[in-house]
Order: C-alpha cells, then structure tokens, then sequence
C-alpha cells in the first residue's frame, strides 16, 4: 500500500522515509522551497541534516496530485492544525483510509483526535494511530523502533503496520485508541515535569520519584475514561512517557530543562524552533482531569509553572508538602 506523508516536518519525514524503505512513499510539505530543496538534496536538512532519503521517497508540494497517486494517506502535524488538515483533505480522499501520528488534544475543546476524525470523516471511515516511544531522528537512521498501531479497524491497522514494518521497526496492534491517546498526550506534560526537575539539578531520585507518580496519574485519568491499564503500561503509555522524560531529543523535556533553568516559554521556544506539544496540553489534561473529578498534582503544578501561577521553586516545595496518604 502506497502512502502519502502529510507534514514534512521531522517526525512526518522519518515516518516517510520508513515507509520508503518498504516501497513507493509521497511527502507532501506546504513550503514549496522547502520541498524543492528537499528533491534537490534528497535530504531534509532543516529537521533531519546528513540523513539521505531512501530512493522511493518523492517529495511534493502538490497536496491533491499526491493524495491522487496514494492509496492511503499518513497526517503527521501538531494536534492544533489537525482539525483544518482533516477539512482540507476531505474533499481529495475518495474514500482512501486515513492515519495520523500526531499526539495531543483538540485545543480549546480537550477532544482526542479520533473524536475530531470521526466528526470530520464519519465514524465508520477507516482510521489509524501510529503511536509510542520513537524519536524522529533515530527514525529516519534506521535504528530499532517499536510503536503501536491502534485502529478500531483491523484491517488497515494491518496495512498500516506492514507499510512500516521491516527488520528495524517493529509495531504492535491495538483497539484501545482512548488509552493510546490518551498516553501519547499526558506523556508530553510529564515530561515537562521530569525536564523542569532536571533544570533545577534535583537529581536522579526526583525524576524517577516524577516518571513513577506521573504514570499513577495518568492511569488515574485512564481508568475514569475507560481506557485499557495494558495499553497505558504499554508502548504507548510507559514507553513513551519513559522516552519524552528522559531522551534530550524531546522537545517537551528540553522546554522543562530551559523552564528548571529559569528561561522563560517564549525564550524556550525560539530555542527550541519546534512546536511543543506539552504546553498546549497542560490545558486540556486539566480540563479532563476536573472534568472526572480526577487528582493529578503533577500534571497541576506544570500547569501552573506555565500559567506563571508559580515558580518552579514553589511548586517543587508545594509538592514535597503534600499531606501523607497511601501509595496506591
């Protein structure tokens, strides 16, 4: 199955390169410069520099022409545009399966993206979630990765597993889209957390003192809307928040490093040259968590450090001064 990357930013030109690897792969990118640069080079040196393209990879700018000679399509943006590039591609698919390996919520509605593809496409269209541990830049070098695939539709589940998988990158089926979701998101806010802890030279014990307490929290929130403890403990879940916290690939850890550091957002994001997912997210994990009533002190004291309701240094003392209870 042929598939058209849409995003050719770092984490779209890996998934694209990978699926280059198996077979006749498009990646359609907005910047006509950009995509011309990239045919001229046959790299991506913006996002992915000295990592050349697999031979059966075209770069376009041409969205309809690219869809057109697709049998599938792969959406690979941040969770704010997602919406807009569902509504842009509509018109253009022609019944062509549709899947997305982009994490977060709907901004401004706390919805999950399968929710927005269902309002969108119909709630019987054949869709997907590639989701779990993977840096884009280990990616597209070619070293082992493991990611699950989670689809209420078996089939293209399969089809989207075999379009990626070969002897570096292995995937895993799943039903569960809620709780892979839900992990792919949640996992960008603690891994905030852990960087913040970081940048202020707490030490070792107090990120994995976060990692721990973050997953109690997020498994908090996935039991109240009705997610598999499986998938949350799974690649998806653990793997992925285990990943953001602790590899300086991500972007949500660097952000929470220059935050420990005492760096401001903005300050934090020129730097940083990327969009960050956690920041965003912060809001609507509350939204949900108050929504169900649900306790995450972790996830709250981010949210605060990046409302500038508290400094980092507060909310490290307001944490630690929590009252005792049990663990479980």
């Amino acid at each position: 199955m042929q598939f058209a990357v849409l995003g050719a930013g770092s984490w779209g030109t890996a998934l694209a390169m990978q699926m280059a690897r198996n077979g006749n792969t498009l990646l359609w990118g907005r910047d006509a410069d950009a995509i011309e640069h990239m045919q001229a080079s046959r790299t991506n040196d913006r996002y992915l520099p000295g990592i050349p393209f697999p031979d059966q990879l075209t770069p376009t700018n041409d969205l309809a022409q690219a869809i057109a000679d697709a049998d599938a399509v792969l959406v690979v943006c941040p969770s704010h545009a997602f919406h807009d590039i569902l509504n842009q591609v509509k018109p253009l698919l022609n019944n062509k399966p549709l899947a997305w390996a982009s994490k977060g919520f709907e901004p401004g509605t706390g919805r999950f993206l399968h929710q927005v593809a269902e309002e969108v496409l119909g709630n019987d269209y054949p869709t997907a979630l590639v989701t779990g541990p993977s840096f884009a830049k280990d990616v597209a070098a070619g070293k082992p990765t493991l990611v699950a695939v989670a689809s209420k539709h078996k089939d293209f589940a399969k089809q989207v597993s075999n379009a990626l998988l070969n002897d570096n990158f292995r995937t895993y089926l799943s039903d569960d889209l809620v709780g892979a979701e839900l992990g792919g998101a949640v996992k960008n806010v603690l891994a905030l957390a852990t960087g913040i802890a970081d940048g202020m030279n707490l030490g070792d014990n107090s990120r994995a003192a976060l990692i721990t307490r973050g997953m109690a929290e997020m498994m908090r929130l996935g039991q109240a809307l009705g997610c598999q403890p499986e998938t949350l403990m799974g690649l998806a879940g653990l793997g992925d928040l285990v990943l953001t916290s602790t590899g300086d690939l991500s972007r949500n850890r660097r952000m929470g490093l220059a935050l420990g550091r005492g760096q401001s957002i903005n300050e934090a994001k020129t730097e940083i040259g990327q969009v960050v997912e956690g920041i965003g997210t912060t809001d609507e994990v509350m939204r949900l968590a108050k929504k169900h009533g649900i306790d995450m002190p972790i996830t709250e004291h981010v949210w605060k450090v990046v409302h500038d309701e508290m400094t980092t240094t507060e909310a490290l003392s307001s944490l630690m001064g929590r009252k005792l209870r049990s663990e479980f």
